[in-house]
């Protein structure tokens, strides 16, 4: 009788043994394609930085805050070119704030009851900024020649303009 229950326990350690290696075997083999998941979710994420950071890097050659000449061009006469690039940003959009009918820079009458103002601008260097504009049924694009005098006051003049078509 004692020699059945051994036989037993011997059995049963047995299975157990043996649904506890399967058991793992599972999880372990589990785990080890989520890791390999992982790391080509890993490399696919590595490549669209990259291919991000290129854009970027595209996109960010005609701007002046990558633009070390133009940089140093308002260096070089003393600004804190920080703060005059703020200023030349809210000249710009103050240029908003028209009375009458026709916007100052803007070439072009509105087609609508409503004023035509700049949406958004991009500094591109020392001497240019591209702006684009709309009436809220017309848009375009316009680049603006800035300057600043003796007294640091800003002129803007216009040297080319485009309206998109409807």
């Amino acid at each position: 009788m004692k020699n059945r229950i051994f036989m037993y326990l011997f059995i049963f350690s047995v299975l157990l043994l043996l649904f506890q290696f399967i058991n793992s075997k599972k999880i372990f083999d589990n785990s080890n394609q989520k890791v390999a998941s992982s790391k080509a979710q890993l490399l696919k994420y590595r490549d669209s930085i990259l291919s991000l950071e290129d854009k970027i890097h595209n996109l960010s050659q005609f701007s002046f805050d990558y633009n070390d000449h133009s940089y140093e061009y308002f260096l070089n006469q003393g600004y804190d070119v920080e703060k005059l690039m703020v200023t030349v940003t809210d000249a710009l959009y103050s240029q908003n704030e028209y009375k009458g009918e026709q916007h100052p820079l803007v070439p072009y009458a509105s087609t609508t009851n409503t004023k035509i103002i700049i949406n958004s601008i991009r500094v591109l260097n020392h001497k240019w900024i591209i702006a684009d504009f709309t009436d809220g049924q017309l848009w375009g694009e316009m680049l603006v020649v800035y300057t600043l005098n003796d007294k640091g006051e800003l002129n803007f003049r216009v040297s080319e303009s485009l309206l998109n078509p409807l």
